[in-house]
C-alpha cells in the first residue's frame, strides 16, 4: 500500500464537496442533449436562462431566497489533476465570442496556476462541460451558497439544485428553457 498526501487544491476540493453534500438539500434533474456544446455557448445559453429564471441565480441563506442582480457562472476548469472554478462575471452581458475569449485566459491561466482568489469569488451559478471528458451524462452537486450548478454530457444536461430555494418544477422549467436557448432559438 502506498499513502499520498493531498495536495492543497485537492484538499479544498475535497472540503468543499463534502460540506456541499452534507448541507445541501438537493435534487437532480436531467433532460436529453442535442450534443456536445462548446463551453462558451453553454454558458452563454445558461446566463440567458438565469435571466428568465432568477431563482437558479439565487441562494437560500438564513432562511431567506437572496437573487442575485448580477449573473456571474463558474466554470469548471480542470487544472493540475483536479478542478477548479474561477468565475466568469457578468457572463449575461458577453456575446459567445467575448466569453470564448475569457475562458481560453482562464483555462490557461489556471494551468498555470495563476488564477487569484479574485478569479474564485463571485460565482451565482456553476457549469461544468462534461462532454469535453466525452461523458455522455454527469452531475455535480450545487456550491454552497449557490442554488444550482449544471453539467453537460453529450447526451444529458443535469441540474443540481439546492431543494430549499428551486423546487422540481421551476428546475424543470429553468432546463426547458435552457434546451431551448442551446436548440439556438434564443441565442
Amino acid at each position: 500500500m502506498r499513502i499520498e498526501e493531498p495536495t492543497a487544491a485537492e484538499r479544498t476540493v475535497a472540503r468543499r464537496a463534502a460540506e456541499a453534500r452534507a448541507t445541501v438539500p438537493d435534487l437532480e434533474l436531467t433532460v436529453a442533449a442535442s450534443g456536445p456544446v462548446r463551453t462558451a455557448r453553454l454558458i452563454h445559453a445558461c446566463a440567458l436562462a438565469l435571466i428568465e429564471h432568477p431563482r437558479a441565480n439565487a441562494a437560500y441563506r438564513d432562511g431567506r431566497f437572496e437573487l442575485y442582480a448580477r449573473i456571474n457562472v463558474g466554470v469548471v476548469i480542470a487544472a493540475e489533476g483536479v478542478y477548479v472554478i474561477p468565475t466568469v462575471f457578468d457572463a449575461n452581458r458577453k456575446p459567445v465570442a467575448e466569453l470564448e475569449k475569457e475562458i481560453a485566459e482562464l483555462t490557461e491561466a489556471a494551468g498555470a496556476d495563476a488564477l487569484t482568489s479574485a478569479a474564485f469569488s463571485g460565482a451565482t451559478f456553476t457549469v461544468w462541460n462534461a462532454a469535453e471528458l466525452g461523458l455522455a451524462a454527469a452531475s455535480i452537486p450545487p456550491v454552497p451558497p449557490q442554488a444550482a450548478a449544471l453539467a453537460a454530457g453529450t447526451a444529458a444536461l443535469t441540474l443540481s439544485c439546492d431543494h430549499r430555494i428551486l423546487y422540481g418544477s421551476r428546475a424543470a422549467d429553468f432546463l426547458k428553457t435552457l434546451a431551448h436557448h442551446l436548440d439556438g432559438h434564443g441565442v
